[in-house]
């Protein structure tokens, strides 16, 4: 029952696991993309901190932004 649960039909969809690495591979990179930045703006901060543009670094700094942009895809 469990094979038919998990669309078993005599072996794994070359297609199927193709795509899983792809997404497997995907999740890693954005991982990693995430990682860089975090370290580029704990960086930045420690910059503004160590010039004292405490400005920069206020929680009510607010940009004006008269239209949003639409997201990169």
């Amino acid at each position: 029952m469990a094979k038919a649960l998990l669309g078993y039909v005599g072996g794994s969809d070359p297609r199927l696991l193709a795509e899983m690495r792809r997404l497997q591979q995907r999740v890693q990179d954005l991982e990693s993309e995430l990682t860089r930045i975090q370290n580029e703006n704990d960086s930045l901060t420690a910059a503004a901190q160590h010039r004292g543009d405490s400005s920069l670094l206020d929680e009510d700094f607010e940009i004006d932004v008269p239209q949003a942009e639409p997201a990169l895809t």
